[in-house]
């Protein structure tokens, strides 16, 4: 018989299997001699008492020994001569759209305007040591997207489990560690995830399908209607079906489709800070102890109010992580955040956002058009550009003081490596947004005793949490209701909100492009 088991462990038991085995006997009313064999499915983090725990879900073999289950694997075709489908990025979802189409038998050709994961690190590093920003290579370009040096979180709010799950188990094929199919937020890391991508690479490479890096889309051709060619560093492509996965910071791609007349959308957004405490702090906090023990995680926040009629929340929150410098032009300030796979680093740093509504934008800008938002999202980043345009340093506050409208004499220390300088955010921050932060840091301050503290800085700012821009496709076919053949995918198109979600998406698309 098999059977599945919840139990509520703390962490020291929790590396004793007898001690787990007889809690799984006493959940199921079985001798403990009649428990063959157990396999953790599921874990999370209980910190509601005064003592942490984990809560697991098992699965039970009782009377019986289990038997491994097949090594999972993902469908493996040579495509090399079968028929192509073009996919614009290699983030996420270009990647994930690749090897599903690999399986349906067609051969992807993804065009990336970045570098490979081992040359965006140079680009990288030029921009935090030398604020140096490549247009074409940085945190948002490149392979693997956004996510492969800006954390690698799994997690999602997307109740579709069984395509979750898939996802999961293709990361964990390609290099990720087990544990992110069993814990409730899983996390790569950012040390982890490049070799997991180049993996995936070689897989489609091997395949028959090919990637080119350091090719630019220019352009798109439509005739009668339909995704005609595509022009590609300078040549004219024939392409008749365009998987279009740019990412939600493509802002070129974006003014390209207007240009060319086809449909997109302004799409509400969120925009704020990145606040950060030591993360022994958090960790005081949520674990209510003086200092973590080794067998707890970092711990981490979730944190929503509402403020004057508007959402305030936590968005991308990293457990013993850096804030990066995510710019993607000259000119502009972009804050993230990202994490190593321990979550070793001495701080805790999380995006605290307000959402932005259409309205909001009209009535700050006087634009209702489809790359108002766009602009809007643009126009902040400018601001926060207070070194000059050939500089990274980010405007910082301590938190109090901005609740306090105070303007920060001195600031803590702080993870963004380009620097800092002291600024009132309220000069920065659209008035809206900047009076709803005051009201939500306090407000986190009431949930989280100790929250609120001059000890966390907030650096500004947060703007890239997802695309301002939507294009429209239909919900059957995923094909843009303008131009058949072109098929608007994952974050940059609106349609996705992280590494899983983007996948999610990527092989939905691949799935009806083959069709």
């Amino acid at each position: 018989m098999i059977r599945e088991a919840d139990i509520l462990i703390t962490p020291h038991d929790a590396q004793d299997p007898s001690t787990i085995r007889r809690m799984l006997a006493i959940s199921l009313h079985v001798p403990v001699t009649d428990i063959y064999d157990f396999v953790l499915l599921r874990q999370s983090i209980d910190a509601r008492g005064k003592t942490v725990k984990f809560q697991q879900r098992y699965q039970v073999f009782i009377g019986e020994h289990r038997i491994p289950e097949p090594e999972f694997s993902p469908v493996f075709k040579n495509i090399s001569n079968a028929e192509p489908v073009h996919i614009i990025g290699a983030g996420p979802a270009g990647l994930f759209a690749a090897i599903q189409l690999i399986a349906l038998g067609k051969k992807p050709i993804i065009i990336e305007r970045g570098k490979d994961v081992k040359a965006r690190r140079r680009d990288l590093a030029l921009l935090t040591k030398q604020h140096i920003v490549n247009p074409e290579s940085n945190y948002c370009f490149g392979e693997g997207g956004a996510g492969t040096y800006s954390d690698g979180k799994l997690y999602t709010r997307s109740d579709k489990r069984g395509d979750i799950y898939n996802v999961l188990k293709l990361f964990h094929y390609f290099g990720a560690p087990y544990d992110i199919l069993v814990n409730a937020r899983p996390h790569i890391g950012t040390n982890k995830l490049p070799d997991v991508i180049v993996a995936m690479r070689e897989f489609i490479k091997q395949a028959g399908g090919e990637i080119h890096f350091e090719h630019k889309l220019e352009d798109i051709h439509v005739k009668n209607q339909s995704i005609h060619s595509i022009t590609v560093k300078g040549i004219t492509i024939e392409c008749r079906k365009l998987i279009l996965a740019t990412g939600h910071s493509a802002r070129d791609i974006f003014r390209l489709l207007h240009h060319k007349k086809i449909t997109i959308e302004a799409k509400p957004f969120a925009l704020g800070v990145r606040a950060e405490h030591p993360q022994a702090l958090i960790d005081k906090i949520q674990y209510h102890c003086e200092k973590r023990s080794e067998l707890l995680p970092p711990s981490y926040y979730n944190l929503v109010t509402q403020a004057m009629g508007r959402g305030v929340y936590s968005f991308c929150m990293c457990p013993g992580g850096i804030i990066a410098p995510c710019a993607t032009n000259p000119g502009e300030v972009v804050t993230n955040g990202w994490s190593p796979s321990k979550r070793n680093n001495p701080f805790a740093n999380s995006g605290i956002v307000v959402e932005v509504k259409l309205e909001d934008i009209a009535r700050y800008t006087g634009r209702t058009d489809a790359l108002a938002a766009l602009d809007f999202q643009a126009s902040v980043e400018q601001k926060a550009c207070i070194g000059g345009p050939k500089s990274q340093i980010a405007p910082a506050q301590r938190m109090t003081d901005f609740c306090q409208g105070k303007v920060s004499t001195s600031l803590p220390d702080c993870s963004y490596l380009p620097g800092i300088g002291s600024a009132d955010l309220h000069t920065i921050l659209p008035p809206f947004v900047a009076q709803r932060l005051q009201v939500g840091f306090i407000e986190f301050g009431k949930k989280m005793k100790g929250y609120y503290t001059q000890e966390a800085i907030l650096v500004a700012p947060e703007s890239r949490t997802s695309s301002p821009v939507r294009i429209p496709r239909d919900k059957c076919n995923l094909q843009h209701p303008e131009v058949n053949g072109l098929f608007p995918c994952g974050e940059g198109a609106g349609y996705a909100g992280g590494i899983v979600s983007a996948a999610i998406d990527g092989m939905k698309c691949a799935s009806e492009s083959a069709k």
